[in-house]
């Protein structure tokens, strides 16, 4: 695989991750919204508000092959973290989902921004 090959997978791989995690941020959010402990669940509903909207952001800069993008990898990175780590508090399903798919875009990302030095 050349290095251009290389730099194009990571790329698509960390654009779905932040799809991904976006969706799954989102449906979170929405069901501690729905549920009878939403006032609780405030903080984990702002992170994952916050991560969806950064891996969104980031993908989209991604795509269209931004000088940006790896430092927006960087804080998306952090976003998914703090998302993850409040998420992980919780047991309900759809928490544990989203900190899995935020760890794995924190991951992701991380790769991203250090192929880009």
């Amino acid at each position: 695989m050349t290095n251009t090959q290389s730099h194009q997978s990571l790329l698509e791989t960390c654009i779905k991750a932040c799809f991904d995690c976006l969706q799954d941020c989102e449906n979170c959010a929405t069901a501690c919204l729905d549920s009878d402990m939403v006032q609780m669940m405030a903080q984990c509903i702002k992170l994952c508000r916050d991560c969806a909207d950064t891996c969104d952001m980031c993908a989209r800069f991604m795509s269209r092959n931004s000088d940006l993008h790896a430092q927006l990898c960087r804080v998306c990175a952090e976003a998914c973290d703090r998302c993850a780590a409040e998420c992980e508090k919780h047991d309900h399903d759809h928490c544990q989902r989203c900190a899995q798919s935020s760890r794995r875009c924190a991951e992701s990302c991380r790769q991203m921004a250090a192929a880009m030095v």
